[in-house]
């Protein structure tokens, strides 16, 4: 007896990608989420290109991975997809210690994110 297949947490008409370990704090991270959610995926591309900030690259990456797991493993069409949803999530912190005045010392946080983006088919009304 072999295990039972588990079922898929995605619709039928979903596909999602994960990018773990941004070096960006999560609030900034979701600058960037919040303007591409609900957006068609080709405008969604077209305005991360345009972004002035350094993770906006990293967030293409798993954009056009998404896009690249609805058309090769669910088979849905590229050309009707559309970023359902696009969430970030908090990862490690890097501690780092500063020496300040007085043998004292001021800790830096850098910290870490994770962004998942979810694209969905729609169907078009006619």
């Amino acid at each position: 007896m072999g295990q039972r297949k588990s079922p898929r947490r995605l619709a039928d008409n979903e596909a999602m990608a994960k990018t773990r370990m941004l070096r960006i704090s999560p609030q900034k991270l979701n600058l960037l989420a919040a303007s591409i959610r609900g957006k068609a995926v080709a405008r969604a591309l077209i305005d991360l290109s345009f972004q002035r900030k350094r993770i906006s690259q990293d967030v293409i990456k798993c954009l056009q991975s998404a896009i690249a797991n609805a058309e090769n493993n669910h088979a849905l069409d590229v050309d009707s997809l559309v970023v359902a949803e696009a969430f970030v999530g908090k990862s490690l912190t890097m501690k780092r210690i500063r020496p300040r005045a007085r043998g004292r010392m001021a800790m830096i946080r850098k910290p870490f994110s994770q962004l998942t983006i979810k694209v969905r088919q729609i169907e078009d009304e006619e």
